[in-house]
């Protein structure tokens, strides 16, 4: 039962990580390649260990702050190859940083030929402003159950494009 706790503590870390650009800096807009730095990528999941590239995609945001609350949309981008993503990608302003926090389903690599094991799964994601206008974070994902049950976490960064 140490998962949980683990669990706990990447939250804890990801949740207390200092701001690095003022509030005032709360608008993604624009159009962002964002890269998942998925070949050093950490975790007690199966998953964390299996060898994959680090990735990048394009994506267009727009944010609207008329409810009070910023919200940055992705409104244009690929389709994501997993059709159990939430669509479309919603990150909300915490004051310090962009987070989306969504539930899918992961879909488990078993090898070559092997049909993959789809199990629930639970994503974190934080993007950071940074103060040469990218931004940087961590993507963190716990799986419940299945052979990837466990967790992955990875960096990532969004650059203008």
């Amino acid at each position: 039962m140490r998962r949980p706790v683990a669990l706990g503590l990447l939250i804890v870390a990801a949740l207390t990580a200092a701001p690095t650009a003022d509030a005032a800096n709360q608008a993604w807009n624009g159009r962002y390649s964002l890269v998942r730095y998925a070949a050093q990528k950490t975790g007690t999941s199966l998953a964390a260990r299996q060898s994959e590239p680090t990735f990048s995609d394009v994506y267009t945001f727009s944010t609207d702050c008329s409810s009070g609350t910023c919200i940055s949309t992705v409104i244009d981008g690929p389709t994501p190859k997993n059709p159990t993503l939430p669509l479309p990608p919603r990150y909300t302003w915490d004051g310090a940083r962009w987070v989306h926090i969504y539930d899918w389903q992961w879909d488990c690599y078993m090898g070559e030929g092997v049909p993959k094991v789809w199990a629930p799964a639970r994503s974190w994601a934080y993007y950071a402003p940074q103060v040469d206008g990218t931004l940087r974070g961590t993507w963190l994902t716990q799986i419940v159950g299945g052979p990837c049950g466990g967790t992955v976490q990875m960096d990532v960064a969004a650059f203008p494009a």
